[in-house]
């Protein structure tokens, strides 16, 4: 059946982790399963990997967008002045604050970098079939940061360059700058 042809199968973690965990980890937890089931139902609904990818970075970049004023309230922090500062600040700051790991940052220069890490609770419970290797499963961090840094006037591309769930050692995303906007401002001072 189509169902069981696009199916994102549950690892053992997922079994125990429905049995009887407490407190945070419960919310970790619901959302990373939650995350699986919106996946499986995008693939069920575009039945095409690479429209899903589509999707889940769009609905990243919306997210992204929204993230921004929450994180600036909740950390108090400054406005990055450059693309190393704000790549510093999502990787050890950001993924912190929204995912509770934090993420490396390599091979940064002005206009590049990479954010690397081992954990990624969006993938704790899932084992993806060879058949759906063109998935992206995370695509939707992508997108989080691409939304996030456009409300701070930085374009950029975000990909995904090493995945746990394709065989990869780690996680890593490769972020790099296509340019500075320069920020309008709403109001004429006459």
């Amino acid at each position: 059946s189509r169902c069981a042809k696009r199916r994102v199968a549950m690892s053992s973690k997922a079994k125990s982790a429905l049995s009887g965990a407490t407190g945070e980890r419960i919310n970790s937890e619901l959302f990373t399963l939650t995350y699986g089931a919106l996946v499986r139902h995008l693939l069920l609904d575009l039945e095409s990997p690479e429209e899903v990818n589509k999707q889940l970075d769009k609905m990243g970049h919306n997210i992204g967008i929204r993230l921004v004023d929450d994180f600036l309230a909740k950390t108090n922090t400054t406005r990055c002045r450059n693309f190393r500062e704000a790549a510093k600040t999502i990787g050890e700051t950001g993924f912190k604050m929204f995912l509770g790991i934090v993420a490396r940052v390599t091979q940064v220069s002005e206009t590049e970098c990479k954010l690397s890490f081992t954990e990624n609770p969006l993938t704790d419970f899932v084992e993806l079939p060879e058949k759906l290797q063109p998935l992206s499963y995370c695509s939707l961090l992508c997108g989080v940061i691409r939304g996030a840094l456009e409300q701070i006037a930085m374009k950029v591309d975000v990909s995904i360059s090493k995945d746990p769930l394709k065989g990869d050692d780690r996680f890593e995303l490769h972020m790099k700058l296509n340019e500075y906007e320069s920020e309008e401002y709403p109001f004429k001072d006459d």
